[in-house]
């Protein structure tokens, strides 16, 4: 007995226990975080603690699979390939991705929020099996992306064609909403969705007012909600994100 509990590896030690393995999870941990943080902002569903534990769930489960059967290996009897466990993140992340986007009127939401899911999955297994460079310069590329890209999008939707979603509301039963299809069509704005707020006032309006969300396409779209708020009649304004969760 006293020979076999000498044997046996220490609780807090041994193999995959060690300091270079806490920073691994560190590292994983801190740079998720950034991301949940950046999401958290933008008020994506996914924020700030579903993007840390995923990165750092996926940096735990791939130093299991690399060092959690180190006891029971016999050479040239039992082998364990250490990727098999990891590569069970990729399959299971797409799972919570799923659950992410939605189809709402019409249209696909959520995707962007999905990807940040799976990269900082990515981002933890990249740190749980010590590539730290790597798993930092994603972190980074990552906020290139969503705050670097943003504006660039922009200035090419309104030089070019694009598309917006808008939630109007106006003073019902004065012809308001005629006038602003009649404006988009004077623009040559395409409609592409017209869907009527449910019966009842609009959230936070007054009395005899209604709503109604549009999506429109077309040349110089960005300049759509100015246009559209100018008219009489018209109480508020706001643009839709395409990435609501």
């Amino acid at each position: 007995m006293d020979l076999w509990l000498a044997a046996d590896p220490p609780f807090f030690g041994g193999p995959g226990q060690g300091t270079r393995q806490i920073v691994e999870l560190l590292v994983a941990f801190g740079l998720t975080a950034l991301i949940g943080l950046e999401r958290e902002i933008q008020g994506k569903s996914a924020g700030l603690r579903t993007q840390t534990i995923v990165g750092t769930a996926a940096a735990l489960i791939l130093l299991v699979s690399k060092y959690g059967f180190s006891d029971v290996l016999v050479p040239g009897t039992v082998e364990v390939d250490p990727s098999r466990v990891a590569a069970q993140i990729v399959s299971g992340i797409g799972f919570l991705g799923a659950g992410i986007i939605i189809f709402r009127r019409g249209s696909v939401h959520g995707l962007t929020t999905a990807a940040a899911v799976w990269e900082s999955a990515g981002i933890g297994m990249a740190a749980g099996s010590g590539l730290l460079l790597l798993a930092c310069t994603v972190t980074a590329m990552h906020f290139v992306i969503v705050l670097g890209f943003m504006p660039v999008a922009r200035r090419l939707n309104a030089r070019l064609s694009g598309s917006i979603r808008l939630h109007i509301t106006y003073e019902d039963n004065r012809g308001v909403l005629t006038l602003v299809l009649q404006a988009c069509q004077r623009r040559q704005w395409q409609l592409t969705e017209l869907a009527a707020d449910p019966a009842g006032e609009p959230l936070g309006a007054a009395p005899g007012q209604a709503g109604a969300i549009l999506m429109l396409s077309g040349q110089r779209i960005l300049s759509a909600p100015m246009v559209l708020a100018s008219i009489d009649g018209v109480t508020a304004l706001r643009q839709i994100d395409d990435d609501l969760d």
